[in-house]
């Protein structure tokens, strides 16, 4: 187990956060060049579920201006972007982020995630999501994990009720996906459901 006090100001040499055949971990300069392959290779099919893609979207530039924007959002407790890596061959697949972290009386969190098109379909976005958990109730200590996904999603609908999440609704024109305001299904995960989980394991 981590503690966010280990985590270096550059994020780059953060303990990786391990899952059954991924591991997760903040991303660096040198990913860019893998990163910027994969998106591009699934660009296709990662556009129809996405916000739209600026046009320097894979440059470096706007690859540095990411990891600088996130390591103040990490910094200020607000969101915590992680790359999901494959354990044996520690390929990048896709990445999870956590954003709108919100405490008080909340006490809550939005997750979001993408996953590349040659590893999708087999498994290793719900092992990722389940390896963030811990980081998400123990370590952050929140009560709510909140996902959204379009209705018309099967492949997602499925990865959150697989890791656990429950559908609470829908919500009307919620995100801008591709350029147009579409409906979302909402879903969640209390550490009531967590703590429901970790018993069921033992």
């Amino acid at each position: 187990m981590f503690r966010l006090a280990d985590v270096p100001l550059s994020l780059s040499g953060m303990t990786r956060i391990p899952g059954r055949r991924v591991f997760l971990r903040a991303p660096s300069m040198d990913d860019w060049p893998e990163w910027a392959e994969l998106r591009a290779r699934s660009r296709t099919f990662l556009t129809p579920w996405e916000p739209t893609w600026p046009d320097d979207s894979l440059g470096r530039d706007h690859f540095r201006r990411r990891l600088r924007q996130q390591v103040r959002e990490w910094r200020a407790g607000e969101a915590y972007g992680l790359f999901v890596f494959l354990n044996d061959r520690r390929r990048l697949v896709g990445g999870i982020n956590l954003s709108n972290v919100r405490r008080g009386v909340a006490q809550a969190a939005s997750v979001g995630y993408w996953m590349g098109q040659p590893y999708a379909g087999q498994g290793l976005m719900t092992d990722a999501l389940k390896a963030i958990l811990p980081f998400v109730f123990d370590e952050l200590r929140l009560h709510r994990l909140e996902a959204a996904c379009l209705p018309h999603n099967e492949p997602s609908k499925s990865v959150l009720s697989k890791a656990g999440f429950h559908e609470e609704g829908l919500a009307r024109q919620y995100l801008r996906i591709n350029g147009q305001w579409a409906d979302h299904l909402l879903f969640a995960l209390l550490r009531a459901d967590y703590d429901s989980m970790l018993r069921a394991a033992r």
